[in-house]
């Protein structure tokens, strides 16, 4: 019985670990959501400053094109996040199932032992009944 416990506390931890991982992916996802936003906002502002929009134009700010290349970057990372947070939900969601199933037996092994317990108590009963009618015989 101890074993199972500890295997349910060790499945309850699994899923804890895994549902903090989902967790903090998805906070990366929305600061780097965040950081695209902003540096949108910095192209923009930047473009209407120079008043050059084309990227290939040679008169196109520095700024701006460090800024695009890091948007870029942000929004292949926030690609590849989504991939792992994906991977990350599929392993929450097993082992979710895994806890379950061992919550399962183990509470199957507890109606059991409780049905045990019962049946034992029951024939202690029925043990003392019938001592009790074998005196209430004999005095009479």
């Amino acid at each position: 019985m101890k074993s199972r416990e500890s295997l349910v506390r060790l499945r309850r931890f699994d899923v804890d670990e895994k549902r903090q991982k989902v967790a903090d992916i998805e906070v990366m996802i929305q600061d780097f959501n965040q950081m695209v936003v902003d540096l949108d906002r910095q192209i923009e502002a930047e473009q209407e400053r120079a008043g050059v929009s084309d990227v290939n134009h040679y008169a196109y700010p520095t700024f701006a094109k460090a800024a695009v290349q890091r948007r870029d970057n942000l929004n292949a990372s926030i690609d590849d996040l989504n991939v792992k947070l994906e991977r990350a939900r599929d392993d929450l969601a097993e082992a979710f199932e895994d806890l379950k199933k061992v919550e399962l037996i183990n509470e199957r092994e507890g109606e059991r032992v409780r049905s045990e317990q019962m049946k034992s108590e029951q024939e202690e009963l029925d043990q003392i009944g019938q001592i009790a009618h074998m005196r209430m015989d004999y005095q009479t």
